[in-house]
């Protein structure tokens, strides 16, 4: 049931995306996977409800049709659009500058990547959170460089925000993809995404909200989710540590 406390809040769901280090045999956008019978796209319906969103943009490209007609099977408490990418196989960026309109609405924003499988509780911490603009990170840091690292110094300030960051700070973790923008934050952001999406398409969106994080750390901040059950779904391994360990302690809480 959804407590309307975050009303004025806009999501904007990242779903444009082909996916192609999954090597689906069926092709279809990564938000409409499957886990204990029921796709990511209406997990993360039911999780904003229960946050109490007022609205949700889907950006979406890759096999776009396929997301509406699974939005035409789902109700929804608060109405949901869709943006269309026609350059969805290009950076992530692109589809960040794709919801422009959006961004530059005078709403506070709440943006997600839509391949995360995640405890909904992480929605309500970030919406909760006292900062002006909140982040999540785990810990819990994966290897490699694939997860996207938010670094911070002694002090707790952001210091970088990269797979490959220049300066790790004092200490590092991942970032789960979920950000809580305010809304002159939320202006700037597109206007860097625009920029972006012009001179450097292949640029993938957190490259956009680094620029910013940089030039005025003291707006930004990030909740602490270690304590948390999620993966990010790029890869086969993905979804198989999707469906043998952070279901079964979704399924635990239900």
């Amino acid at each position: 049931m959804s407590s309307n406390l975050h009303k004025n809040v806009v999501a904007v769901l990242l779903a444009a995306g082909v996916g192609r280090r999954l090597g689906q045999g069926d092709p279809k956008p990564k938000v409409l996977l499957e886990f204990g019978g029921r796709t990511l796209l209406a997990r993360h319906i039911d999780a904003l409800a229960a946050a109490g969103v007022g609205e949700l943009v889907i950006v979406t490209g890759f096999e776009a049709a396929q997301i509406g007609r699974a939005l035409g099977a789902i109700r929804a408490p608060f109405p949901i659009r869709l943006i269309g990418n026609p350059r969805f196989t290009e950076g992530s960026v692109v589809s960040l500058a794709a919801a422009g309109e959006v961004l530059r609405s005078g709403a506070a924003i709440v943006l997600m990547d839509g391949d995360v499988l995640y405890d909904p509780a992480m929605l309500r911490r970030m919406l909760e959170s006292a900062a002006e603009n909140a982040l999540l990170v785990d810990r819990e840091l994966e290897p490699g460089d694939e997860p996207v690292k938010l670094c911070f110094d002694e002090t707790r300030r952001i210091v970088d925000f990269r797979k490959r960051p220049e300066n790790p700070g004092a200490w590092h973790g991942e970032s789960v993809g979920f950000f809580r923008f305010s809304p002159e934050t939320a202006r700037a952001l597109a206007g860097r995404a625009d920029w972006y999406s012009a001179h450097s398409p292949r640029t993938e969106y957190e490259e956009a909200i680094r620029d910013l994080m940089l030039a005025e750390p003291h707006r930004f901040d990030a909740e602490d989710v270690t304590d948390l059950a999620w993966t990010e779904i790029d890869f086969v391994e993905d979804v198989v540590k999707a469906r043998e360990v952070v279901l079964p302690q979704l399924e635990a809480l239900a």
